[in-house]
């Protein structure tokens, strides 16, 4: 699934740290294809300080990273296991 959200623009987000959130570069695009079957959300934002907003573009697996990795993926935090435990992060591309 790949979508496009705008936002008013934050100070200091930033996604640094997070597992399964790819922050493409300056000119960088989004590809569905590299979070196929994984629980990784690929994002890439630009800033309009002109009207004070964030376009951020968005591409990730609904499948995995919907609802039942969301699942796995904070039962690992609630029991203590690392955040990533049988969760993908490498994309099933042929």
């Amino acid at each position: 699934m790949v979508t496009t959200a705008y936002a008013t623009l934050g100070h200091g987000v930033t996604f640094a740290g997070r597992p399964f959130v790819r922050v493409q570069p300056p000119r960088g695009m989004v590809d569905a294809k590299r979070t196929r079957g994984t629980n990784v959300v690929e994002l890439q934002a630009v800033a309009d300080p002109r009207t004070g907003t964030a376009v951020v573009l968005g591409a990730l697996d609904n499948l995995i990273k919907g609802a039942a990795g969301q699942a796995i993926q904070n039962a690992n935090l609630a029991f203590g296991f690392p955040e990533g435990t049988a969760l993908p992060t490498l994309a099933v591309y042929p």
